[in-house]
């Protein structure tokens, strides 16, 4: 099923291609991990309190990439499951630490990476060459539209 159309005219331009390989990638890594009762965010989350141990909290929405609001609900969910804990700081009353319990720590490591698997999947019988090749053309492109400020 083809979840992302193209835009009309515009069925081959590489930002289209690029939106739809994201929303692809994205849609299996969500299917991976549903059966697991999380989704790739909160398992984003896990997986960094895991590597990098207790975290404040005001600090993991720009390491996973997630608006504060919605970070607050991901936690909220964390937390009702049991896989993280949430203090407040010691340091700071006003804030809170996140730490991964042994719940967390548990589930975490029964998941295979999802984006590994999900991205040997999608690049398997795909020259090495070829992926260099596309990943310095959507870098160079990024970097083209970051240079121009387009009326900011």
């Amino acid at each position: 099923m083809d979840l992302v159309k193209p835009p009309t005219g515009e069925p081959d331009s590489l930002g289209t291609w690029a939106k739809r390989y994201y929303y692809a990638n994205r849609l299996a890594v969500e299917t991976l991990l549903k059966a697991h009762g999380i989704g790739s965010t909160q398992w984003l989350v896990l997986r960094h309190l895991a590597a990098e141990g207790p975290t404040a909290q005001r600090d993991l929405g720009p390491i996973i990439g997630a608006e504060r609001a919605a970070l607050s609900g991901i936690v909220a969910t964390l937390v009702r499951k049991g896989f993280v804990e949430q203090t407040t700081s010691a340091a700071d009353q006003r804030q809170r630490e996140l730490a991964l319990t042994p719940s967390g720590r548990r589930l975490l490591d029964g998941l295979p990476d999802p984006f590994a698997e999900v991205r040997g999947v999608a690049l398997a019988g795909i020259d090495p060459a070829d992926i260099d090749a596309a990943i310095t053309v959507l870098e160079r492109a990024i970097a083209n539209v970051q240079a121009r400020d387009f009326g900011r």
